[in-house]
């Protein structure tokens, strides 16, 4: 419990110190950049079998119940409200974050983080406050990205390979789907990158047993951040179902 409220803590610390001048640009566009690179393929190369495996699996349960003209609404809506924010902050958090976890306790055991400390300089504001931004810009951006492909691969994979109708694809998404279903899914890429960085950052800052306690300290980041992502995901699913009625209601 006492890890628990010290990752708390320091992500209101992160939340605190946003508006704190001298704003670090440049180390925010570096690690926005690393991020990106090292998250964009990755992504891509995901979201595809992932829009694939919900078109062909809807696909097929619609058939089974004379409902093949709602394909496209129900593979287009779980792509966009769960799969893209989450297949996003996973990459973030397995490619991205580890990096930062590894980058900052790495100098946490050389001691640069105490140092820091002691010239006055706040390693929060220097160091963590960039990298958690990073995070959670690329989640925003890329989200977007994935959501777009994922769909493009349920398109393909309904229409040409299971005899799908375009027109009927399209119709029913149009349909059934509105504007919040996006809002609520940039939201959850947006929280999720916030909490994949600061966790991160918090098991870089907080290494034990030297060289081979970054190791573990990296391993133990992405799994928090998998645990947290699909208890989030689930809070934010039930609260957006509550408070936004579907279309037509």
């Amino acid at each position: 419990m006492t890890a628990v409220g010290q990752m708390f803590a320091l992500g209101l610390e992160v939340l605190r110190q946003l508006l704190r001048r001298p704003f670090q640009y440049r180390e925010l566009l570096g690690q926005f950049w690393f991020v990106a690179s090292v998250s964009i393929l990755p992504s891509m190369l995901v979201s595809i079998p992932f829009g694939a495996v919900i078109g062909l699996e809807l696909g097929s349960l619609t058939a089974q119940i004379g409902a093949e003209s709602f394909d496209g609404a129900a593979s287009v809506l779980a792509i966009i409200q769960q799969a893209s924010p989450i297949v996003t902050t996973l990459i973030i958090a397995g490619a991205g974050g580890s990096a930062i976890c590894a980058d900052l306790g790495s100098r946490t055991i050389r001691e640069e983080i105490d140092a820091m400390e002691v010239l006055g300089v706040s390693p929060v504001h220097r160091l963590v406050v960039p990298r958690v931004l990073a995070a959670t810009s690329v989640a925003v951006l890329l989200n977007g990205m994935v959501s777009v492909v994922g769909v493009a691969g349920g398109y393909f994979f309904n229409v040409i390979m299971q005899g799908g109708t375009p027109g009927a694809y399209v119709a029913s998404f149009a349909a059934l789907a509105q504007l919040p279903d996006l809002w609520v899914s940039e939201l959850k890429a947006m929280i999720f990158g916030f909490l994949a960085g600061v966790v991160a950052s918090y098991r870089g800052l907080h290494p034990r047993g030297g060289p081979k306690g970054v190791g573990d300290a990296v391993n133990q980041s992405v799994v928090i951040t998998f645990l947290l992502l699909f208890l989030v995901n689930a809070v934010i699913t039930a609260v957006y179902l509550r408070i936004v009625p579907p279309k037509g209601m």
